[in-house]
């Protein structure tokens, strides 16, 4: 469907995955909708993966959550094609390491922007469509970093840990009708560009040992939305990394 299509039939199945159109997102966006969800995306530029969803009946909606502009609008979008939520999912994601090149504050800004006020603004504004659902479930993808820190990536690190924490207030705060929770990936993909050397290292990180793609991740989605008594978890899916990293 063309987000810019004058059909104005609800959704009352509606999952909705900010930054669905690559990687991890694309493929828990396909894996939700063959489960029969009513799926919907943000992306932030066009790019043949959109086309591609949308041709599986995958309501894509561009957003650009650099601006509050770009945010309420999205909300906007969000008011006005569901009738209820079932699940908020926050996949969108940047990834910008400390360099002389941009301002501490510049980058500072940018990692909060992406991985804190976006979801806080989200949750906050589509809670009343979340409770509307018989039950409702808000899951925050956060990072195995958040436990150790990182000396590359500190903004990153501390914004996916404040994405982090606002699990546990948003649980406390919208218990019994929504659950919220998180889940902590290590390594789930490599990108295409990463050489033998890069991916032989990164593996030994962990106990397992493997890429295990994007399947463990829809699993863990699953599970969450699937189990009535879970909420301010965070669910690990790091293959066992802090345990290798003792050894």
């Amino acid at each position: 469907m063309n987000s810019g299509s004058s059909d104005q039939q609800q959704l009352t199945n509606a999952v909705i995955i900010t930054g669905g159109a690559q990687r991890v997102g694309k493929a828990l966006a396909i894996a939700l909708a063959q489960q029969g969800f009513d799926v919907v995306i943000s992306y932030r530029t066009m790019k043949p993966a959109v086309t591609e969803l949308r041709e599986l009946g995958i309501h894509c909606q561009q957003a650009d959550f650099s601006s509050q502009t770009g945010i309420d609008d999205f909300i906007g979008w969000i008011n006005q094609k569901c009738g209820s939520i079932r699940a908020l999912i926050h996949n969108a994601s940047d990834w910008l390491a400390e360099s002389a090149d941009v301002s501490p504050q510049q980058t500072m800004n940018q990692m909060m922007q992406i991985h804190a006020m976006v979801p806080y603004q989200l949750n906050l504004a589509l809670a009343e469509l979340l409770q509307t659902s018989t039950q409702g479930d808000i899951i925050h993808l956060t990072d195995y970093v958040v436990k150790t820190g990182s000396k590359k990536h500190i903004a990153y690190a501390a914004s996916k840990s404040a994405l982090e924490n606002m699990t546990k207030s948003f649980a406390a705060l919208l218990a019994p009708k929504v659950k919220v929770n998180a889940i902590a990936p290590g390594l789930i993909m490599f990108n295409e560009h990463d050489d033998e050397r890069y991916r032989e290292k990164a593996k030994r990180k962990s106990l397992m040992a493997i890429e295990p793609g994007p399947q463990v991740v829809i699993d863990t989605i699953n599970y969450i939305i699937n189990n009535p008594y879970l909420t301010g978890s965070c669910v690990d899916l790091d293959g066992g990394r802090a345990l290798a990293s003792k050894q």
